[in-house]
């Protein structure tokens, strides 16, 4: 097997460590526990939330533990890391909920059933219960003001403000690491290049509280960007979140089908589990065959499956050669919904009217003499079905559900109808 160290410095997911060669030792020698947290700031992740989780899932594939903490008592707190202003306090029915969905993301990325299969925990089992007097003897004696002004998460607001629940965000977190310790044997914390100040703040606590030849360590992966360094994770519409309900299977496998040449590489290296040399063939179809796109087809599919499942799979790519060929009546009409959401829309009445009205107040062409030119020219059609009868009557047959239609003019000028 591949030395996991060198695999993951090949795709560009080492960014810090606190002991590299430490590091490397313990792992040639032991089997170990590692953890990674997500805060459960909203009901679902999205895609730049997933790489150190993807990262921790390679340790799992080489026969370490993971643990999946999701922060229960540190979403009611809110981590300042990255952030120029303080966040929104959850309550705890929503923090809850939001655990919920993280959860079950989870659930898809990692196998829980194996001999080292992974484990959630809740940091709210041992911070919640914890009162403020045993955390200020506890911990708050073990990390220096000065210690805490160091940090960048915590040095970059104070000039703009920084209250005192989200100073001791750090504290909090380096709690977690060493309970994972002491509890689970958590020897490694992996997080974004955003939590080297927590992760390290986790080593000074489990430092002042065990012996010299306590070892525990931390790595961080790189923030990714896009080759032009604007920011990865968003599309037109917004972030690509994981949660079907907020991005679609069809728009998530679009996003990662609509990667640059420039990025694709980079991407499969962080994203997919492909072998070194899938990728390194990959990556000549991208140089000497860049029109086939292979690359974007194979990011896609192992992105969509890995997150929805083959089913979903299976589903975003018949939309896409739908939309593709024009052939709209092999959807349905809930993959007719998704696929048209983000096109131009109109609401009209349920009224029947001829083809060439409908089309001018539709604002599909713009008079009645040039809708009767596109419905004759098999320019026009509806739902996929071309209409060329200039007497053709819209009605009910015509709303998908009674609630809206696709009209198409030409082969890529689609518009969206609602009904009302």
């Amino acid at each position: 097997m591949v030395n996991l160290l060198d695999d993951l410095a090949w795709r560009g997911l080492l960014y810090q460590q606190t002991d590299a060669e430490g590091m490397e030792q313990l792992l040639n020698k032991e089997k170990i526990s590692l953890y990674c947290g997500v805060d459960p700031t909203a009901d679902s992740m999205h895609i730049g939330h997933i790489v150190p989780l993807l990262t921790l899932r390679r340790f799992q594939m080489h026969g370490h533990k993971p643990i999946l903490l999701v922060g229960g008592a540190t979403g009611m707190i809110g981590d300042p890391s990255g952030r120029s202003e303080e966040r929104q306090l959850q309550t705890t029915e929503q923090i809850d909920l939001n655990v919920q969905g993280i959860k079950k993301q989870m659930e898809q990325i990692f196998d829980f059933q194996s001999e080292n299969g992974a484990q959630m925990v809740n940091n709210r089992d041992w911070i919640g219960s914890m009162n403020v007097i045993e955390f200020l003897r506890d911990f708050g004696k073990l990390i220096n003001i000065n210690y805490m002004l160091g940090k960048d998460s915590i040095a970059s607001r104070l000039d703009t403000g920084l209250s005192f629940t989200e100073f001791a965000y750090t504290l909090i977190q380096g709690i977690d690491f060493n309970h994972l310790y002491d509890h689970f044997g958590c020897r490694v914390q992996v997080g974004g290049s955003d939590q080297w100040g927590n992760i390290t703040t986790g080593l000074e606590v489990i430092r002042k509280t065990h012996d010299d030849n306590t070892k525990a360590y931390g790595i961080t992966i790189p923030l990714v960007t896009k080759a032009d360094g604007t920011k990865f994770g968003k599309s037109a519409s917004g972030s690509i979140w994981l949660d079907a309900k907020k991005t679609s299977p069809y728009e998530f496998y679009q996003f990662w089908i609509n990667t640059a040449d420039s990025d694709v590489v980079k991407y499969l290296k962080i994203f997919t589990f492909l072998e070194r040399a899938e990728i390194e063939a990959l990556e000549v179809t991208v140089e000497n065959e860049p029109h086939l796109r292979k690359a974007q087809i194979t990011l896609a599919e192992e992105m969509t499956r890995l997150i929805h499942g083959q089913d979903a799979l299976d589903q975003a790519i018949r939309i896409s050669q739908a939309l593709f060929s024009g052939d709209l009546k092999a959807l349905t009409a809930e993959e007719m919904k998704d696929a048209f959401k983000d096109v131009p829309s109109v609401e009209m009445s349920k009224e029947d009217k001829t083809i060439v009205d409908f089309i001018v107040e539709a604002a599909v062409s713009p008079s009645k003499r040039q809708a009767r030119e596109d419905v004759t020219n098999g320019a026009i059609s509806i739902n996929g079905e071309k209409i060329t009868d200039v007497a053709y009557v819209v009605g009910g047959a015509d709303r998908l559900e009674d609630e809206f239609m696709i009209m198409r003019r030409g082969k890529k000028n689609y518009k969206m109808i609602k009904f009302v």
